[in-house]
């Protein structure tokens, strides 16, 4: 009896980390499965990714209620890299990547991901859901998918019309559009419903759709989850020599790293408990990927979904998403079987609905009608990854956020103060770069030719050389007609252009 009352001492908040742990696990296992079976890997290894997860990273210190696995925003990066460089590369490139965010976390890099346009991650979202919505729609009619994003997308169209007249294949869309409307009409249903999570109620009536009916889709291939185990051979590290390789580990570091800090700012917001501390947050994400890795499993990042679920559960520390890494560890070593009866085109109805939470529709519409240059850099950022490739499309977003940045913080006015009498006075303040310089030229060949000028330059805060040298080719210009030299005021100190 004592030593009951000495854990509930030790550990005050277990009952409801405890059953906020099941309500998780719960949530994340049609997840892991539904993960690796698009990213075209076993889908022991989503599940393996889920348990370091629980295990590894959910006992670090970073983001407290924060749950980690694998996610539905690298399924489009993870097949891609699959097909390009095959499985066995997989385990160097997230062992690289969890490297990397080890690094960047000990030199205290974590905070600055803070820093990247929310428009550019939207976007990459939003691109990464709408190559992974085309994709599984192939998989949820039993069709093979086009490799490329674009050519996903518009064989849409050929896909559904062939579906028309097979009978397999509109059974297998039923199964996954039946999915689909049971994710969102769950929602809806009463809290003592909800207690279950919809995508597990959705995959385990669709599961028992396909056995009494016995429908012709496809399943879930299970090997076990230690055959699914592939640790790295040394000679697959030779490929980090390889520029795409480490531009794909460039593309994994970002994105999970990104993707996981956000997502921890998210969960911030929903619980007044601990802050995250991003930095050892990066460090847990590089330990867990590092694991990852040396497993050859899928990398992980921090998840909104389950977060969230675990939050709304009524978690109060590490213990619920420890726990819910030993729950997943218990049922792939007790009941891989049960994975064998899943059909595909439920999980794959799973991912659609997962795929359309990640474009931002509501806040597209809003940021169109306040800030239309965020708009256009997410949609830019969200084609790019669709036409292009993920790691492509993300540096051209950056590009796009750091231009208009730039641009933004060149803005100058000039002003003319005083325009009575012999002489005009005009006054220059903001930032005078070269991105604005043929307006600052227009606007001083509009002064007067024939009259002195007294230009005051104490309101600019930066004067780039660009700008400097344009200012005194005009002034100098200006003078040459016999008018006296134009007075430049700068910090109080009054000059005489040449």
């Amino acid at each position: 009896m004592r030593a009951a009352v000495d854990r509930l001492t030790k550990f005050p908040h277990l009952r409801q980390d405890f059953a906020a742990s099941l309500v998780v696990f719960l949530v994340a296992l049609p997840l892991c499965v539904g993960v690796a079976v698009a990213s075209g890997v076993p889908a022991e290894l989503g599940l393996i990714t889920g348990i370091v997860g629980g295990l590894v990273t959910g006992v670090m210190r970073g983001s407290s209620l924060q749950v980690s696995g694998p996610a539905a925003g690298l399924t489009v990066l993870v097949f891609e890299a699959v097909r390009t460089f095959g499985l066995p590369a997989l385990g160097v490139i997230v062992l690289t990547t969890g490297l990397l965010q080890l690094a960047m976390g000990a030199l205290r890099l974590g905070r600055w991901f803070r820093a990247i346009s929310v428009s550019v991650v939207e976007g990459m979202l939003a691109g990464i859901g709408l190559v992974l919505i085309a994709g599984q729609l192939y998989a949820a009619a039993g069709a093979e998918a086009p490799a490329s994003g674009t050519g996903k997308m518009t064989g849409v169209p050929g896909l559904l019309a062939d579906a028309v007249s097979s009978p397999a294949a509109l059974t297998s869309l039923t199964v996954a559009a039946s999915t689909i409307a049971l994710v969102v009409v769950w929602s809806r249903m009463p809290k003592r419903v909800r207690a279950v999570p919809g995508a597990l109620a959705a995959v385990a009536l669709a599961t028992l759709a396909s056995l009494v009916f016995d429908l012709p889709v496809g399943t879930v291939q299970v090997k076990g989850l230690l055959d699914a185990v592939q640790v790295p051979a040394l000679s697959e590290f030779g490929g980090l020599a390889s520029l795409s390789l480490l531009g794909t580990v460039a593309a994994f570091t970002l994105i999970a790293s990104a993707e996981s800090l956000f997502s921890a700012a998210a969960v911030d917001r929903l619980h007044d408990g601990p802050r995250t501390r991003y930095d050892k947050e990066l460090m847990a994400q590089g330990t867990g990927n590092t694991v990852c890795g040396l497993l050859g499993a899928l990398p992980m990042t921090a998840v909104i979904v389950r977060s969230s679920a675990n939050v709304q559960a009524g978690a109060r520390t590490r213990a619920s998403r420890v726990l819910h890494g030993v729950w997943l560890l218990l049922f792939a070593a007790l009941l891989p079987s049960a994975l064998e009866l899943i059909p595909l085109p439920a999980l794959a109805g799973i991912l659609i609905h997962a795929g359309w939470k990640l474009i931002p529709l509501r806040s597209l519409a809003s940021l169109w009608r306040e800030h239309r240059g965020e708009a256009l850099i997410l949609v830019v950022t969200a084609v790019a990854i669709v036409t292009v490739n993920m790691f492509e499309g993300v540096l051209t977003g950056l590009a796009l956020s750091v231009a208009k940045a730039a641009w933004d913080a060149s803005h100058i006015k000039l002003e003319v103060v005083d325009s009575r009498g012999d002489r005009v006075h005009a006054r220059l303040s903001g930032n005078a770069t070269f991105l604005r310089l043929p307006n600052i030229l227009d606007s001083l060949e509009a002064l007067p030719e024939d009259r002195p000028i007294d230009l005051d330059l104490t309101g600019l805060h930066h004067l780039d050389h660009a700008c400097r040298t344009a200012l005194e080719n005009w002034a100098e210009r200006h003078s040459s007609s016999g008018t006296e030299p134009v007075r430049l005021t700068r910090d109080d100190v009054v000059t005489a252009a040449p």
